[in-house]
């Protein structure tokens, strides 16, 4: 058995949790891991310190599921803007005998907005967020990872792009 371990970044509100949970449902035997998992705390502090111990985190995690005999897919999502935070957290994880696929989800301004507005409305996020997750899009364009475009798409056909992605990368 070969396992699978897939990525997905984009910025905050573009979809990846809820993408992530609809193709960790089409897998089987599967690992669903949120970044933000290891990143929540209060107060909240973003510095070195902080930033280091959510990837050390999330690499420890990653490593288990790697090695455990009972998962043969792990789905992994977080907010990977830059390619220093995808290469940190490669770096420290045993990926022998692992396929791997990195996934960046972008969206156009008006389609990201929507998106994001909603998530405002439900209580989920602040409106003062927007622009600054907003900002971080076209970072992704510099990161080496699958684009898929969310515009238009409901999570489980973001799910079936990344799933197809992967099939043409085998």
């Amino acid at each position: 058995m070969k396992k699978k371990l897939i990525m997905i970044g984009g910025p905050m509100g573009i979809g990846k949790t809820t993408a992530g949970e609809a193709l960790s449902l089409r897998l089987p035997r599967c690992a669903f891991l949120d970044g933000d998992w290891c990143w929540t705390w209060r107060p909240d502090c973003v510095n070195d310190e902080t930033k280091a111990l959510a990837e050390s985190n999330i690499r420890h995690m990653l490593n288990a599921y790697l090695k455990s005999d009972t998962y043969e897919n792990i789905v992994f999502v977080w907010v990977m803007h830059l390619q220093k935070i995808w290469d940190d957290l490669l770096e420290g994880l045993d990926l022998s005998g692992c396929e791997l696929g990195c996934f960046a989800l972008t969206a156009g301004k008006e389609a990201f907005s929507e998106r994001f507005l909603k998530d405002v409305r439900s209580g989920k996020r602040k409106e003062e967020d927007l622009e600054p997750a907003w900002a971080r899009m076209g970072l992704y364009n510099d990161v080496q990872a699958v684009k898929i475009s969310t515009d238009g798409k409901l999570p489980d056909e973001v799910a079936e792009a990344i799933l197809r992605a992967m099939e043409a990368q085998e």
